[in-house]
């Protein structure tokens, strides 16, 4: 296929290009090379800084450019002043030349300046080690399956160009070296796969990268519209598998953040009142009372960027989990030792029926009771006139929860993700009593700051609820846009009960899981205009794939690789075990390469081959032939020797030139045509014999 381009740019210096067909072999293998180089290079362009990124291109450019003009490489001076600049810009960048982020950015500054110095083989060969060197640190900052797709081109990329560099004589075609190259990667896939399976997993080395953080998600702070902000966010916070029937959505409440104190603005967590130490990972939450049937279930959180697990409420008893201690508080918070910044997968039990807290007063529950002075006057003065009515004045705190969403419920108020913006300080007297629109967090603290008005402790948990309604490969779907905000009330003799107003004001939200959904841009939106139920389809398909890469690449565990050498027949697997076996199976394959190697030993180019037995044919006629002899030389030297009567063997001898160093070069030898030159030969050879035997009597008779 003619890759021509009809309208190359004609600027002045700028070289015309000659199509893609058309261009001599090292330019085509610098050509592919940098394509390559730029491959490997894009997935670190968003960890990258800008100066890195334009250089990079420049150099990239600025080597092809040299390549179509074929025109003399950079002197070192160049290349050594830019690499300082590079040097210099990389300790203005990160402020030191150690870690991470620095050194990715100076490997590639390093590969792109190299590529200004491709004048010998070696040059090219630390390009390709730098090349996989890059692909390598691409899972420091993440495992997704997009990277690691990108990652095998990569490597098949450079796999194809060190091909190329092996192969120094004629034009062997990109197809060729491709090929060559992933028949090479496969041989090495079996080494691979029981290196996965079998090498030990060492926490610090096995959970770097943080994938599917993203600058939305749940949080120790929430002020007004901070809920609403991650609802916005349409991406996966955590898939959940149930063992048996699933809950009802009205009882997906996963158990986030608990936030007691309000400053006026801003909802955080109370302070300690003790220092906090380290819990059994068994521990019971105090007064944990399960009032239904226990729900077993498995959640592979996304990285949450918190120290506590968004938990199914409410969960008995802390999950096991390798590497991380996990204790549940009073409040029910699953609290860790370490912020998760990766994926975690664990199994659970919850009763999603259940009474929790001290079923009679005490001194910790004025905590609840506080609010700043100044704040909100006229939510206050509302709350002292429902006190002060008849039927509410000694009503306990269930009865005037009843009465909040009763008037939520009757008031018209508008459950929207677009609230818009509360200005000032009295936030809730403006939602409560004025504008009556907002989203979960609007009503949730306005519930709680009423409640405690009235002289009832109460509090904002945050977290997710509900899931989408159909699981996606056995998995409950629970995303960023579930982010909900409800209440929790004290009631005497009872304990703390749950409160969610946005039941009351939007019952499909609680009952379905209908979520509210920002508006789709202007491609998703004309796409679902189109056909909702192919992006649907398209929507499940990767986040089923996506899933089952989670589940059973990034998911494999320790605790995997046990469940492994238990199905292998090993009863209590060992950590020595997993040593005896990977060494066996890599001591195996050794054995296998070895054994392919003593037979191909023997192996010769099947053109080098056929140029042996050519020479052979001219020795027997005569003509020495030293091994290192192309078949040019060997033309002219048998032109030079028999004259006009080898012409048949010179024509055949360029034409086995051709098929070896033209465009066209063929990686098979024609057997009819060594057959031709060894009769050739072999007629020359009686020939020259023939003549010979005449002119001996001659001389005897002179």
């Amino acid at each position: 296929m003619d890759l021509t381009l009809p309208r190359w740019p004609r600027w002045p210096g700028w070289p015309r290009w000659p199509g893609w067909r058309h261009l001599p072999r090292e330019t085509r293998d610098t050509m592919f090379l940098l394509g390559v180089i730029g491959w490997t290079v894009a997935p670190h362009v968003s960890h990258l800084p800008l100066w890195c990124s334009a250089l990079t291109a420049a150099v990239l450019v600025w080597r092809a450019l040299l390549a179509l003009r074929q025109a003399a490489l950079p002197n070192r001076w160049v290349v050594l002043s830019v690499l300082i600049l590079a040097t210099a810009l990389t300790l203005w960048s990160h402020q030191t030349l150690l870690g991470k982020e620095p050194g990715v950015t100076m490997a590639v500054s390093l590969m792109a300046l190299k590529t200004l110095e491709l004048r010998a083989r070696r040059d090219a060969f630390v390009v390709f080690f730098l090349g996989f060197f890059l692909v390598l640190t691409q899972i420091l900052y993440s495992q997704s399956l997009p990277v690691a797709g990108a990652m095998l081109v990569s490597v098949w990329g450079l796999l194809t160009a060190l091909v190329l560099a092996h192969m120094p004589a004629g034009q062997p075609s990109l197809r060729q070296a491709g090929a060559l190259s992933a028949r090479t990667a496969l041989l090495g896939a079996p080494i691979m796969v029981v290196m996965f399976l079998l090498f030990p997993r060492i926490g610090p080395l096995w959970g770097v990268p943080q994938d599917g953080t993203s600058s939305m998600g749940l949080s120790l702070r929430m002020r007004m519209g901070s809920v609403a902000e991650v609802a916005q966010d349409d991406s996966i916070a955590l898939r959940v598998r149930f063992d048996g029937a699933a809950p009802q959505p009205q009882e997906m409440y996963f158990r986030g953040p608990v936030l007691g104190h309000f400053d006026g603005t801003e909802w955080r967590p109370l302070p300690p009142a003790l220092p906090t130490t380290s819990a059994a990972s068994h521990h019971v939450p105090g007064e944990l009372r399960p009032l239904g049937p226990t729900v077993h279930y498995e959640m592979t959180l996304e990285p949450l960027r918190l120290s506590l697990l968004p938990l199914l409420e409410a969960t008995a008893r802390a999950p096991q989990i390798d590497g991380i201690e996990v204790s549940l508080e009073d409040d029910l918070q699953a609290l860790t030792d370490r912020p998760i910044l990766q994926r975690l997968r664990f199994s659970a039990e919850a009763n999603t029926a259940f009474a929790h807290g001290p079923r009679t007063f005490t001194p910790g529950l004025r905590d609840y009771l506080a609010l700043p002075g100044g704040f909100n006057p006229r939510t206050r003065a509302w709350a002292a006139e429902l006190r002060n009515q008849p039927r509410y004045a000694n009503a306990d705190a269930t009865t005037l929860a009843h009465a909040l969403l009763q008037h939520i419920r009757s008031q018209n108020f508008s459950y929207t993700l677009a609230p818009g913006e509360y200005l000032g300080p009295d936030t809730i007297d403006e939602f409560w009593l004025d504008r009556r629109v907002g989203f979960c967090e609007h009503f949730a603290a306005a519930f709680v700051i009423l409640m405690r008005a009235l002289d009832v402790p109460a509090r904002v948990v945050t977290g997710y609820q509900g899931t989408d309604p159909t699981p996606v490969d056995g998995y409950y779907i629970v995303r960023q846009s579930s982010a909900h905000a409800w209440a929790e009330y004290w009631q005497n003799g009872v304990g703390w009960q749950r409160a969610d107003p946005t039941a009351a004001v939007a019952p499909e939200r609680i009952e379905r899981s209908r979520r509210l959904l920002p508006a789709p841009g202007f491609m998703a939106g004309a796409m679902g205009t189109f056909s909702p139920q192919i992006m649907a389809q398209l929507r499940q398909g990767w986040e089923t794939i996506n899933n089952r890469w989670n589940q059973w690449v990034l998911g494999y565990s320790r605790s995997a690789q046990f469940d492994l050498l238990r199905n292998l027949g090993l009863g209590s697997p060992r950590w020595e075990d997993l040593a005896l076996l990977l060494a066996g199976s890599l001591s195996t394959l050794a054995t296998l390469a070895a054994l392919w190697a003593w037979r191909d030993r023997n192996h010769v180019d099947p053109w080098a081959r056929q140029l042996e037995r050519l020479r052979a044919a001219l020795r027997a006629a005569g003509l020495p032939c030293a091994a290192h002899e192309a078949p040019r030389n060997l033309a002219r030297r048998t032109q030079e020797r028999f004259g006009d009567a080898a012409r048949p063997l010179v024509e055949l001898l360029l034409e086995l030139e051709q098929q070896r160093y033209s465009r066209q070069a063929r990686q098979r030898p024609i057997q009819a045509l060594t057959r031709q030159f060894v009769a050739q030969a072999r007629a020359l050879a009686a020939a020259a014999s023939t003549a010979a035997g005449q002119s001996a009597p001659s001389r005897h008779t002179a």
